[in-house]
């Protein structure tokens, strides 16, 4: 699975540039006719892959369930995402990846929950929930890069 996790570390560095490069209001920014912002994006991508391998798996979860509340799917943002919530993020997102690598290797994920996507993917095990979530992780970088073409030029 080494390919999988370089891809997904790829990503989510692609996702840490993009983040990086916006001020909070602009991460915060709800451009019309889109439900969300790029920072519910880039925290659902981490949110999603800790219920998806660790939930899925009955293995404690690396993110606080606070956080977890805040990106779970069908969630969108209520309040302003801070700069703290943001900086938080950002650790996660490569260190959850680590952790899900390490536990992968010390066959941490040894039961697991059938789950079917709303893809229509069906997630049996560990390893397809990797495959997805390498997917997943792209597509809502691509939903963040589409989010900032619409941002308003103030």
């Amino acid at each position: 699975m080494k390919e999988q996790f370089d891809l997904i570390r790829q990503t989510r560095a692609r996702f840490i540039d993009l983040v990086s490069g916006l001020s909070i209001e602009e991460l915060n920014e709800i451009p019309k006719g889109m439900s969300n912002n790029i920072a519910w994006n880039f925290g659902h991508i981490i949110t999603a892959q800790q219920g998806l391998c660790n939930g899925l798996s009955g293995v404690e979860a690396d993110v606080p369930g606070e956080l977890t509340a805040s990106f779970k799917k069908g969630t969108r943002p209520e309040s302003f995402i801070s700069q703290e919530t943001i900086d938080e993020l950002k650790e996660y997102a490569m260190s959850c990846i680590d952790e899900l690598e390490r536990g992968l290797a010390e066959n941490v994920f040894v039961q697991y929950k059938p789950y079917t996507t709303s893809y229509g993917y069906a997630l049996n095990n560990i390893e397809d929930a990797v495959r997805f979530v390498m997917v997943h992780d792209a597509l809502h970088l691509g939903y963040a890069m589409a989010i900032r073409r619409n941002l308003s030029k103030k």
